[in-house]
Parts: C-alpha cells; structure tokens; sequence
C-alpha cells in the first residue's frame, strides 16, 4: 500500500518546536517535514509592510532543527507562507536564513524559492476579463484598488511544491500557501488518496491544536490509499476522534467541505476511529477534481494614522451604564472636533470597554453585574498623524473628568500613561479577500533555486 508519514513540527514556524516531540517525530521514519509560516490572523499590517511577527532569532531555531533533522534523515522540507504575509521578500528573508545554516552547519544542496506576490497590472487584466470576484463578506472593489494595495499574493496549491521537490530542492520556501497545500503535497506526489490527503493536511495544519494537549505542539500524519492516521508526537499527548473532526470547524465556514484551489475536500461521510490513545484514523474523505483552478487573493493598504489614549474607570455612576457614558462623551466632545472645522471625512474614533463589553461588542445581557472598573481605549483613526493626536488630545480633559451626570461634581479617573496620548502610527486594512481564475497552478507563481556546495 502506498503511504506517506508527514512530521508536522508545530503550527506555525518561529512560535517554537518542541525538540522532544520532534525527535520523536523522526523515529516514526517521516517521508517529508512540513511546516507553516503564515497567517493572517495577527492583521493586515504585516502584509501591509511585507513583514514578520516572528522575531528573526526564533525563526532560524525552528528552522534549524527542521533543516537538521531533514538533512538527519535525507527527507525534504517544506515551509508555507513564509514570514507570516507570504510576500516576495519573506521568501528571501528565509532563504537567507537557510543559507546561513547551511553554511554554519557544512550543508549542501539546492533550496527553491516560490513566489507567489502579484503584478497589480496582471491582476488588473483578470479584472477586466471578470476572472475575480469576491468571497463572501468581502469588500466592492474597481480596477483602482490593486495599486491601492501596498502588496498583494496569491495563495498557492500543492501543485508548486511537488514540482520544486521533482527538480531536486530538500528545502522549498514558499509564498503565501493553503495551510494546507505543503502538507498534502508529499502525499498526493506519492500517489496517496487525494481525500485523505487534503483531508488529513486540514486537521493538522495548526499542529497539535487536533491534540487535547497542545502544549506537544507538533503532530505526526501518515496517509495512505484509503484514509489518513493522525498520532501524537509525546506519549502523553492524546488525539480523540472529537478533536481530529473538530479542527475541520476552525477557520472555515462548512464542516464538511473545505475549498482549495485545485478542488474541494468532502468530509460528510468520514468515519474517525480511535486506534489507541495517541492516535485516530479516518476513513471516507474525498476530493472533488475542480473544473477551474482558482487562487485566493490577499492585498491591504495603509489607510491611516492613529492615537490611542487610555484611562482606567471605577466611578459607580459610569459602571452601572458604560455604554451610556461612552455614548455621551462621544457625542459631547466632537461636537468641539466640528467647530475647530476638522472634516468628518479625515478622522474617525472609536471606544472600547475593556472589562466590560470591548472583547465581545454589543449589548451586554440584562442582569450581568456592573464591572468594578473598566479600561476605556480610546482609538482615533486620521489621514495624518498629528491629527490624529490633535483629536485625541481634544479628549484629553473628559477622558479625565466627564461625568455620568452633568448636574454632579466633576469625578477622576486614571491615566495609566503620561502623555495620555500615545501614537501608534500606520494602520492597515485588507482590501483583496477575493477569488481569481487561472490557467493552472504555475500562472502566477515563479520559481527560483540556489544550490549551495
């Protein structure tokens, strides 16, 4: 039977492989080390600016004892979306740190560099052609809004990696990926069930997060012609049939069907079985060929400056209404920010309650007890950043002493900082979360490969 054992170290490369779990990951004899290095669950500013969340010192540990232990057992390694956004420098970023290991260590062989950053001009054309169109929730955008976008990437199928493992690369780098497609890869190369493989790549992208425990960080993927096989990497660790099934839940919208660019995986028949108490194996996953290749679009943009202002409330009047207080001095203080003619249209401001309802907005439910205090951030959103100072500022003395009641003594509260304003610079949004039709899986990605000797 045709199999392939995936280790797949940690959930997200720079965030810290446990070496124990590891090394116990290469006894089990992997064809393939398969890790992730991107997101965009930490925001659009690092997309924004092509940079990492992940200081560069944790990123060469993880990525030396990756590097190690493929060179330990004369397998590959591949490494999705690097440098957290997946742009072009990221990807360069980290083959400068191989390099460097390589060198340190005595190593040779040929790394690959994917790129999948795109041309705003291309881009455009598809637009023209009505090869893009958005995904649910996604923003209305025109033609202008790709150069609007300071980056923009393209997310990549498996396609890439087998095609950089077949031209000799032990280490593929590449750009923004499915958290899923480096470690199907392998697998679908091997001539492994295509369902299982997708399948089995979804539940463990995030490591041992299909664990109940884990702080084992890493998990260990064997897929063979029927199903796949999900085991833990520390003899305490466990995997349930709950929490295998469970991680086709995060991140996407349907539990029984995932989408990726060459198709789309159904999970509605699978059966998990519990083998022993560190492993599940799951059977009756498929995969459904698609018709068109697509590729999901990222892009954000600088859209402003801001300032942030915080002060702590314990005032029994503010505590039995937060919202009601917020609400007031909202209202109270930019009136003041219209009359020194500031336009509507260069600021915006926000608050949240921190303590109260700023983790989980809206309305809190009747009968919830008053908090004993709160952190009221301030947010103030402009096109520069001495404006967005200048209105922050304007609040200063009724963040301070605005009352629940106007007809009462002025009360204070605490600044935690002097100033009470704190420039927090640049922000960011996204504005491609969008859809393009290609003509197959290499269009708009490019390769590049470096043979160290």
């Amino acid at each position: 039977m045709k199999t392939c054992r995936i280790l797949m170290p940690i959930g997200s490369l720079g965030a810290g492989i446990n070496p124990e779990a590891f090394e116990n990951g290469l006894t089990m004899k992997p064809d393939v080390i398969a890790v992730d290095a991107g997101s965009t669950d930490s925001g659009p500013a690092y997309l924004a600016t092509g940079t990492c969340k992940y200081s560069r010192a944790m990123l060469k540990h993880d990525l030396e004892i990756c590097i190690a232990g493929g060179k330990k057992l004369g397998i590959p390694v591949f490494v999705g979306s690097c440098g957290t956004c997946g742009t072009d420098n990221m990807v360069d970023l980290f083959a400068e740190i191989v390099e460097e290991i390589y060198r340190e260590r005595g190593f040779t062989g040929r790394i690959a560099r994917i790129y999948s950053q795109q041309d705003p001009n291309v881009l455009k054309k598809k637009f023209d052609e009505g090869k893009i169109y958005e995904l649910e929730g996604a923003p209305v955008i025109t033609k202008e809004t790709f150069d609007e976008c300071t980056n923009i990437v393209a997310l990549m199928g498996a396609e890439p990696y087998i095609k950089a493992y077949e031209e000799g690369a032990e280490v593929v780098l590449g750009g923004r990926t499915t958290d899923t497609a480096i470690i199907a890869a392998m697998p679908i190369k091997l001539g492994c069930h295509v369902g299982a493989a997708w399948h089995g790549a979804k539940v463990v992208e995030c490591g041992a997060q299909c664990t109940e425990d884990t702080e084992a960080k890493g998990v260990f993927l064997t897929v063979d012609e029927k199903g796949f096989l999900v085991t833990t990497l520390l003899p305490w660790a466990r995997c349930t049939p709950y929490s295998v099934s469970a991680h086709m839940l995060y991140e996407n919208v349907d539990p029984y069907r995932l989408t990726e660019p060459s198709g789309i995986v159904t999970t509605n028949e699978a059966v998990y079985t519990q083998v022993d108490e560190r492993s599940v194996y799951v059977t009756g996953s498929k995969f459904e060929q698609a018709k068109q290749y697509t590729m999901k679009l990222e892009g954000a943009c600088l859209v402003g400056y801001q300032t942030i202002s915080l002060v702590g409330i314990a005032d029994r009047a503010v505590m039995a209404e937060p919202e009601s207080w917020i609400k007031n001095i909202s209202e109270y203080v930019d009136t003041y920010i219209r009359k020194l003619g500031i336009s509507p249209e260069d600021y915006s401001f926000n608050f949240k309650a921190y303590g109260y309802n700023a983790v989980i907005d809206g309305p809190v439910p009747a009968g919830t007890p008053a908090p004993r205090e709160i952190g009221v951030l301030l947010t103030v959103t402009a096109k520069t950043q001495d404006l967005a100072n200048q209105i922050s500022k304007v609040f200063n003395p009724y963040l301070l002493h605005f009352p629940a009641d106007p007809n009462v003594q002025l009360p204070s509260f605490a600044f935690p900082f002097s100033p009470a304003h704190i420039p927090r610079g640049a922000t960011y949004e996204f504005k491609l979360y969008h859809i393009v039709k290609t003509e197959g899986p290499f269009e708009l990605v490019r390769f590049k490969y470096n043979d160290i000797k």
